[in-house]
């Protein structure tokens, strides 16, 4: 989402892009994890990738427009600066070497909490986003399971307890499908499931 905003692209364009390159790159699945989001308004689930800065150039380069363009010559600048760097090496003093070790050293432990910062954002957006996978969709179905048994011992009233609870966790959780809550809130939609009183019995 973010490439298509940066490119002046649609989603699905880009995701379109990015199936054909999974198509033909070899360790693509190093440069492309699939995952999905929740949209805000109606809160469908949909596809989306997470990419590396590896899978972002693959991508970037098979853009066309003026901000692929633009992005394509800074590319090419700082691969000819990084040339330039390796054939033609300055010989410096002892004086210069050892400032030019201290910025270094400066400006590499700047960027490393930059990018602390950063990749505490993407895992906070990551995790907000992820639903859990089928194995702890199951984990949850169980929870529900003992605990309408353990509150009904008539069969024939369970199938209103299960539509209530299910409906309870949808309502409590905010999502359409008990299959959509977060992976980040199964421990505590299992242990409001053990705790669940029905309405009649409150």
């Amino acid at each position: 989402m973010q490439v298509a905003d940066s490119f002046n692209k649609q989603h699905k364009h880009v995701l379109e892009a990015i199936d054909e390159l999974k198509g033909v790159a070899e360790n693509s699945a190093d440069l492309f994890y699939e995952s999905s989001y929740q949209h805000p308004q109606n809160k469908q689930n949909y596809r989306m990738y997470l990419i590396n800065r590896d899978g972002f150039t693959l991508l970037a380069m098979g853009f066309t427009g003026k901000e692929a363009i633009q992005f394509k010559l800074k590319y090419i600048e700082a691969f000819n600066k990084m040339e330039q760097s390796l054939y033609q090496p300055k010989v410096l003093s002892e004086k210069e070497q050892l400032r030019a070790s201290m910025k270094l050293s400066l400006e590499t432990s700047e960027e490393v909490e930059v990018l602390k910062v950063e990749v505490n954002d993407l895992k906070e957006k990551v995790e907000n986003q992820i639903t859990i996978d089928h194995g702890e969709q199951r984990r949850l179905q169980k929870a529900i399971g003992s605990r309408v048994y353990e509150l009904e011992s008539v069969a024939e009233l369970r199938p209103k307890l299960f539509r209530e609870i299910y409906r309870e966790i949808k309502d409590r959780f905010g999502v359409a499908s008990y299959k959509d809550v977060k992976r980040k809130d199964l421990q505590f939609a299992i242990r409001y499931v053990e705790a669940w009183i029905p309405k009649r019995a409150a």
